[in-house]
């Protein structure tokens, strides 16, 4: 098939269920660099080593580079995505699931983001993408459990290895500088967590990018009749697409993200900070690697309650960490459940 971006626009002109699959993912897009962006470069707000505006700015740029080195990297998120559903043989049933989806992904991201809540974009999309594939297929016939497999073992590296790493990396700064003035170090690891945060945002583009990604050129290839086979090769201009609309998000609405996790679920100070970012990048650049769709949210925010915890466990504000870990359970069935009823309702009216 051809991914051509030109051919692309003369089929949205054409196709106009396209024109709304567009639309969607890219508030989906949009949902992501409202929450998920913003999260990243949280501790250095809260450490107030750089200004919430001047961290948005280097976010977007950090955000956009991420996207462009996905080849470069590989796409194994994105072949783990890509293949985690199966709508069926029926492409325009297909098309029309895929919609419910992504609507359904709409409203829960944005729902969350309402509310100020740091949820997992990552799994709010593969449940939706599950629920609308039960409801099209009448059961788990078309739900891949290798792809499913490797979302289970994502959710369990992000939260224990981010709490893990975030401890014992902030132990060993600690006794590394031991001996040295505080006053001298702090420069030191200003610097460190301004590079840090970048590193963050960096890899949380990587991350979820291929994600998005993925699901785009899932209704591309629905659209030209295509129901199975591999991810076809990422073109350029998704790329493009996705880094745009991501950075938009940030830009617009990122900073209630920014006050909800690195100003309140722990206080910190810079060391603390580089050593958070330290862990989450450890965590996502494995993940990445082995094509586990993580929760960049979740890593990180998993990663400051273990920088906290080093200090003394009263540091963290449990009731926080709390909640957030209630929104990552509720994610799964509510988005899942969305999508469902979702692609019920529109195969009604659209099938």
């Amino acid at each position: 098939m051809n991914l051509n971006f030109f051919e692309f626009l003369r089929a949205l002109v054409e196709n106009p269920i396209l024109f709304v699959i567009t639309l969607l993912i890219g508030g989906v897009i949009f949902a992501n660099g409202c929450t998920d962006v913003p999260n990243s470069i949280s501790t250095c707000v809260a450490t107030r080593s750089m200004s919430p505006k001047k961290a948005l700015i280097m976010a977007a740029i950090c955000n956009a580079l991420g996207v462009f080195l996905i080849k470069a990297v590989g796409s194994n998120v994105a072949d783990t995505v890509y293949s985690i559903v199966n709508f069926g043989d029926n492409s325009y049933h297909a098309l029309v699931a895929l919609c419910a989806a992504l609507f359904a992904i709409v409203i829960w991201s944005f729902i969350t983001w309402f509310f100020g809540i740091p949820t997992s974009q990552s799994h709010s999309l593969v449940a939706g993408l599950t629920g609308a594939a039960v409801a099209i297929n009448g059961g788990f016939n078309g739900v891949s459990l290798d792809a499913w497999k490797k979302v289970i073992l994502g959710l369990v590296i992000s939260t224990i290895f981010g709490f893990v790493f975030g401890f014992l990396i902030t132990k060993l700064i600690r006794f590394l500088f031991k001996n040295v003035d505080r006053r001298r170090t702090k420069p030191i690891f200003k610097i460190g967590l301004i590079l840090g945060d970048s590193l963050q945002a960096f890899f949380n583009s990587l991350q979820d990018g291929q994600k998005f990604i993925a699901v785009f050129l899932m209704g591309l290839m629905l659209t030209n009749g295509v129901t199975d086979g591999d991810i076809p090769e990422i073109p350029i201009w998704t790329m493009i697409f996705c880094s745009t609309i991501m950075t938009l998000g940030t830009a617009i609405a990122g900073n209630r993200i920014i006050k909800s996790v690195g100003m309140k679920i722990a206080k910190m100070e810079t060391y603390q900070g580089t050593s958070s970012d330290i862990a989450a990048s450890i965590c996502l650049l494995g993940s990445t690697l082995t094509g586990l769709p993580v929760s960049t949210n979740q890593t990180k925010t998993t990663a400051i309650m273990g920088v906290g915890a080093a200090n003394r466990v009263s540091s963290v504000d449990w009731s926080i960490a709390k909640n957030m870990i209630l929104a990552w359970v509720i994610t799964f069935p509510s988005a899942g459940l969305l999508g469902f009823i979702m692609t019920k309702l529109f195969i009604v009216f659209f099938g």
